[in-house]
Order: C-alpha cells, then structure tokens, then sequence
C-alpha cells in the first residue's frame, strides 16, 4: 500500500501570515496607505460627540417596540424622513411580536412590567383597528 500524501492548504485570505503577494502591495503603496489613513483620522473625526442613551431594561424595550409601531401605523412622524408613513403590515406585526413577548414573559414580569405590557397592547390594538377600519 502507498501511502497517503495529503494536502496542502494555503491561506489567501488577507491577514494570513505568509501571503507575499499582500505583503508586495503593502509596500510598494505604502505610501499612498499612509496618505489615506491620515486622511481617514483626522482629529476632528476622532472626537464624536458623545451620545448618552437610556439604560436598556425591559421597559425601555417595551417603549421602543411601542415607538416603533406607532411610526408604522402612522401616528407620529417617521425620525429618519420627518414625515408620516403607514404601513400597516409592519405595525401588525410590530403588535404582534409585543403580543409574542407578553405570552411567553407570562409569570415572569413584576407588575409594573406586565401592566405597561398590557397598556401599550391596548392602545396599539385601538390605533391599529381605527388606522384599519
């Protein structure tokens, strides 16, 4: 019996160690690389105004799938564009996760959770018939 040769492999991805044709084109456009990553950082670009955002809990969670669908079905304005855009099918399913959300949360929420849960559905499930009908 013969024995087995095997394989090679060879690694061509970018930041395999090795791969000399990468390595060639680094340098001979390492000067062009350098231009452009100055370009790329300047000091003005590095100091991003820092955003300060909500603590995540289920709460803000709730709100935020709240907000959402009321975007969708048409009650406050879209915040990328400005303007009001319905779509039903998303704030249905919107609702319909929140639902989801509540049936499998069942027993596991205090009560300040489950009656926020509760109240939004409500309202949501009002809007969206009205928005339908």
């Amino acid at each position: 019996m013969e024995e087995d040769k095997g394989f090679i492999i060879k690694d061509r991805r970018a930041f395999a160690e090795g791969n000399q044709e990468i390595e060639e084109k680094k340098e001979s456009s390492g000067e062009e690389v350098k231009d452009q990553a100055q370009k790329e950082t300047t000091p003005e670009e590095k100091q991003e105004p820092e955003i300060h955002l909500p603590e995540i809990n289920f709460s803000t969670f709730i709100i935020s799938l709240n907000a959402s669908a009321l975007v969708h079905l048409g009650v406050i304005d879209d915040p990328a564009s400005g303007k009001k855009v319905k779509n039903l099918a998303i704030g249905k399913q919107t609702i319909d996760i929140l639902s989801m959300i509540e049936e499998k949360t069942k027993g596991n929420l205090t009560t300040e959770e489950e009656n926020m849960l509760k109240n939004v559905l409500y309202d949501l499930r009002i809007i969206y018939v009205k928005e339908k009908g």
